[in-house]
């Protein structure tokens, strides 16, 4: 993230929270020349990761139904 010494002084704590929860750089230019905010630790791509319901909830009888049939725990043996 770039930004200017007022733009980071009107978001300052803002800016401090979102570098520390994503580990990205703040650069931020002053005059000529440039100042970085660098977290210690940068956040893990697990960490960064957004929680999705990909099955609802109480959907996991319904999701085994399909296959109960399908085998009986028997292997198949095929004359060749």
């Amino acid at each position: 993230m770039k930004l200017t010494a007022t733009e980071l002084r009107q978001n300052l704590y803002k800016i401090l929270d979102h570098a520390l929860e994503t580990g990205e750089t703040v650069e931020i230019r002053r005059k000529r020349g440039v100042l970085r905010i660098v977290p210690e630790r940068s956040a893990s791509v697990w960490d960064r990761l957004e929680v999705h319901d990909v099955i609802p909830d109480g959907a996991s009888s319904d999701i085994d139904q399909p296959w109960a049939n399908l085998w009986d725990g028997e292997p198949e043996l095929y004359d060749a």
